[in-house]
């Protein structure tokens, strides 16, 4: 079985896919376009491809031979579902443990470094600013006692609420799913969850009907104290929105992983010592990468032995 594998991975899953297939490998971080995944996966019977990579309906329906495309991470919705079903293409992603726990954790080192002005400290050694210890210099806020927000109960967002309440935060949070949590978290409307919030963290998967779900309206429903987190998918918020909120001071800042236009950001941004920005690092560890990997290689492998691949979502 013949399959592309769009970018680099892990160098043992590399080892891996080289001796259970014939495999065309495109080493390098730089994203394909669409007509290079289109050549590339024109003899193939699956595709291994990164979130980055979308996999359109003219990739999808080109190649009569191609079985499977294997996400090589959670989410999926760069792939043309749809187009996928039709040409009976099976789908899947590569959930792991380890990647809800590293996303949590990065989350949650964006919050605490938001709160304590980390990154503009780090900047501000760096250009030999720094004259001495004075009351009121570099004055952040403690998280115990502050109320976080989590938009999106999921395993990450679980994983995050464990780690806040081990800071002596308040727990609120907004599911489209009923959950089991400890009694002292509290469900609240979406609408309570951004007016009474000290940190907004977004959680949820992406679909349609949450585009822009922070928009104007939500940046006005917030507190002038409020930092907002989104190491979820980036159209969940409205950048032009947020940037305008930062103008007008109507929030106390942002730390964001993921970006609306995503590799491209708002070079707005860059313009505010509130904001944080980071390359999609969420579980850009070594344990959730080996994870995901070994998932999407397990998928691959079910369905070139005539299988049901575990993680299918189509």
């Amino acid at each position: 079985m013949k399959i592309f594998v769009t970018g680099p991975v892990p160098q043992l899953i590399k080892e891996r896919l080289e001796e259970e297939f014939d495999i065309l490998y495109h080493d390098s971080l730089e994203p394909l376009r669409e007509d290079e995944i289109l050549e590339g996966a024109k003899d193939c019977e699956g595709i291994l491809c990164p979130l980055s990579d979308k996999i359109t309906a003219r990739i999808l329906t080109s190649n009569p031979q191609l079985k499977i495309v294997a996400n090589y991470g959670a989410g999926f919705d760069n792939i043309d579902i749809q187009s996928a079903k039709e040409e009976g293409i099976v789908v899947t992603n590569a959930p792991a443990p380890s990647s809800a726990v590293s996303t949590a954790e990065l989350t949650f080192g964006l919050l605490l470094a938001s709160a304590r002005h980390l990154v503009w400290g780090d900047s501000f050694m760096r250009n030999e600013k720094f004259q001495g210890w004075r009351p009121t210099f570099g004055l952040g806020h403690q998280l115990r006692g502050k109320t976080l927000g989590i938009f999106g109960l999921g395993n990450i967002g679980f994983e995050l609420a464990k780690r806040a309440e081990a800071f002596g935060m308040n727990i609120l949070y907004c599911s489209r799913s009923p959950k089991t949590t400890p009694e002292t978290w509290l469900s609240v409307s979406f609408e309570e969850l951004l007016m009474g919030s000290d940190f907004i963290s977004l959680h949820s998967a992406y679909a349609p009907e949450l585009h822009h779900l922070v928009d104007e309206v939500a940046f006005n429903k917030m507190k002038p104290s409020a930092i907002i987190i989104n190491a979820a998918r980036g159209p969940l918020v409205k950048e032009e929105a947020l940037i305008q909120a930062l103008r007008e001071e109507k929030i106390a800042g942002a730390a964001l992983d993921v970006y609306e236009f995503e590799p491209k950001f708002s070079k707005e941004l860059l313009d505010f010592d509130n904001v944080i920005l980071s390359p999609h690092l969420g579980n850009a560890t070594y344990e959730a990468r080996m994870e995901m990997g070994t998932n999407a290689l397990e998928n691959l492998l079910a369905i070139r032995d005539g299988g049901k691949a575990p993680n299918q979502v189509n």
